[in-house]
């Protein structure tokens, strides 16, 4: 058991598909069929739960990705619509938190304020929402638009979206309803507020017609690590995720979302690191290395090529693929996801990969960090990043489903709960209680007692 003073691990499970594998739909344990059956994200948030993670997180895309007419013929490309869904696990959980991503671009503040909101009072406090900005045309055709925001615009739109948002949640101050039947008052509107934004992208009068929830507003986390990206994490996120290959990348990064939280006049504290890892657990690992090599030779080279074009923006159809990566555009020229570019050119510099060599690696953890080996081998890479100042948690990507999130849960949370660096039970109730985040006091409750009232 841990101390009270030990710094614990904080753990998302990522839930993607059967599997982050783009080829785990084939895997002979996955069931590839169950993907919109209810039963298969029970089972998926009842492990997760057992393993005491803090939350379940759930990406989303709004389109069909297949540009280059691979993806609908041999990859996953269903995707269930997350309020829906977490609302459905809320009724099956207890407690672990219900996370998920809701796109900025092509969304309206009001009625994702309202969702969210929704969401947290039905599980009891337990709702995050992922601010993100689509990045694909193909989103913004389903929208009535040629192509999607450029990409310093696309934030511009996000950080008043997320002002917005935050606001409505906070329009209903912690005790507005009064519920008095005797004199026939049910809420003070002396503490219910209008907003009466008018922005750039928005104006949104207010109140929310929902009332403060129960951790005070849901989690709100960040992905991205461009320098616009860092920007509004550290500004607005209390999670961040991402994803860094390396120990130094890690730590870097680490500090300096850390320190611009301070410029925005908040606590290093209040805010959570968490990358992205893909566990790959044997007995040995050696058979940790062979569950990888099972996984990858069921990729189709078509669809690990378009993977890859698609993440650096460069169409490779035409190259060998034991060749050498093509010259590249700059970073200041893509207007999808600079930091995925980013990370994945990073990758291919740094190690010297030929196309097929860096395939593969996109194919797999789709650019986070791979890690192989027994549950203590897996357990020990964990503790050396969280040790070394890299990150405050983890966000957990199983290669296949449901055995990759079972193996982790019965074999490496043990391990970890054995070096104290994990919870054995949950102390709290909301999601907040979870993550060590403090309940945030409504805005305009802390305008009147600025001012005196």
């Amino acid at each position: 058991m841990s101390t009270p003073e030990q710094r614990q691990l904080r753990l998302g499970a990522f839930l993607f598909q059967v599997g982050h594998h783009v080829a785990s739909w084939r895997y002979p344990d996955t069931d590839a069929q169950g993907i919109l059956q209810h039963a298969f994200y029970e089972h998926f948030a009842q492990t997760a739960e057992r393993g005491k993670f803090d939350m379940i997180f759930l990406a989303d895309t709004l389109a069909v990705v297949d540009r280059f007419k691979t993806n609908i013929k041999h990859t996953v490309t269903v995707r269930p619509e997350p309020i829906t869904l977490l609302s459905y696990l809320a009724g099956v959980t207890e407690h672990i938190g219900l996370a998920a991503t809701v796109s900025t671009s092509y969304h309206e503040p009001y009625n994702l304020a309202r969702e969210f909101s929704c969401l947290d009072h039905l599980s009891g406090g337990r709702a995050a929402w992922n601010v993100v900005t689509s990045g694909r045309d193909e989103e913004a055709h389903n929208f009535s638009q040629d192509r999607h925001l450029a990409h310093d615009k696309r934030y511009e739109r996000a950080r008043e979206f997320v002002d917005v948002v935050t606001s409505l949640w906070d329009s209903w101050e912690d005790d507005a309803i009064v519920a008095d039947k005797e004199n026939g008052i049910f809420a003070d509107p002396n503490k219910v507020h209008e907003l009466n934004h008018r922005g750039e992208f928005f104006a949104v009068r207010g109140p929310l017609n929902l009332p403060r929830s129960p951790q005070g507003r849901p989690v709100v986390i960040q992905a991205g690590a461009s320098e616009t990206g860092k920007h509004l994490a550290a500004e607005t996120a209390e999670v961040v995720f991402t994803a860094w290959q390396t120990l130094e990348e890690a730590q870097l990064f680490y500090r300096s979302v850390k320190e611009l939280a301070v410029t925005y006049g908040r606590s290093p504290d209040d805010i959570l690191i968490m990358p992205g890892i893909f566990p790959v657990i044997g007995a040995t690992e050696e058979e940790a290395r062979e569950k990888e090599a099972l996984l990858q030779s069921q990729v189709l080279p078509a669809v690990g090529l378009s993977m890859l074009s698609a993440s650096l923006n460069v169409d490779l159809t035409g190259y060998p693929l034991d060749g050498p990566l093509p010259d590249l555009p700059e970073l200041q020229q893509v207007n999808g996801g600079k930091s995925r570019f980013q990370l994945v050119s990073d990758i291919a510099r740094r190690e010297g990969l030929t196309i097929r060599q860096l395939m593969y690696r996109v194919t797999g953890a789709r650019g986070h960090r791979t890690i192989y080996g027994t549950p203590v081998q897996i357990a020990d890479q964990l503790e050396e990043w969280f040790k070394g100042g890299a990150c405050d948690g983890f966000n957990i990507m199983p290669p296949y489903l449901p055995g990759g999130l079972e193996e982790f849960v019965d074999l490496v949370i043990p391990e970890l709960q054995r070096r104290g660096l994990f919870r054995t039970e949950y102390e709290g109730t909301t999601l907040r209680d979870h993550l060590g985040l403090s309940k945030p006091q409504s805005r305009f409750q802390k305008a009147e007692s600025a001012s005196g009232y």
